[in-house]
């Protein structure tokens, strides 16, 4: 009988409104991680790794609206993943309400439930969503490792921050 992984792949907000050109919170770098995504996610299929999606999700009058300008609202085509890394049925999809994937979701449960122990984390933004999913990653004990040909940010020096942060604060490996 194969050993069940304890590994899981995150793809956080790679989502229609980040990533299409023109979308309202448009980050041009996660166009050049994708198709490394892709590779990824294969590569967790393959190996029986649950890969599991982080999505931004807004309603009316949530706080980060008043921050930034309306995006991935609640069942609207900008809150949907790219066509390019579509879930399959197997995947698990989680909305998120704000930038960290473990705030008032069901992440951890999920995770606890597969007994996963260490997280491969892809997706955008480096510095926000990504570093503020691993922060509470390293807060509830999970060991992460961030592909860093998988995460875009705003730009280079937003980017680089953020790997480097994720690295020294919060014990994250970048791969």
């Amino acid at each position: 009988m194969a050993k069940k992984s304890t590994k899981a792949l995150l793809v956080i907000d790679m989502l229609n409104d980040f990533v299409l050109p023109g979308a309202p919170l448009e980050v041009p770098e996660t166009r050049k991680v994708v198709p490394n995504i892709q590779s990824e996610i294969k590569k967790a299929r393959e190996e029986k790794v649950p890969v599991i999606y982080l999505c931004d999700s807004h309603r009316k009058g949530d706080p980060e609206l008043k921050v930034y300008p309306p995006h991935a609202l609640k069942g609207s085509k900008g809150s949907k993943v790219i066509e390019e890394l579509k879930p399959q049925a197997e995947d698990v999809v989680i909305e998120k309400h704000t930038f960290s994937g473990f705030f008032n979701t069901d992440l951890d449960y999920v995770l606890a439930k597969l007994k996963v122990k260490e997280l491969l984390v892809t997706g955008c933004v480096t510095n926000i969503c990504v570093a503020a999913t691993v922060a509470d990653a390293f807060y509830r004990g999970y060991k992460t490792k961030v592909i860093k040909d998988c995460v875009a940010g705003l730009d280079t020096e937003s980017h680089n921050f953020g790997l480097k942060q994720m690295a020294s604060v919060f014990g994250a490996e970048i791969v």
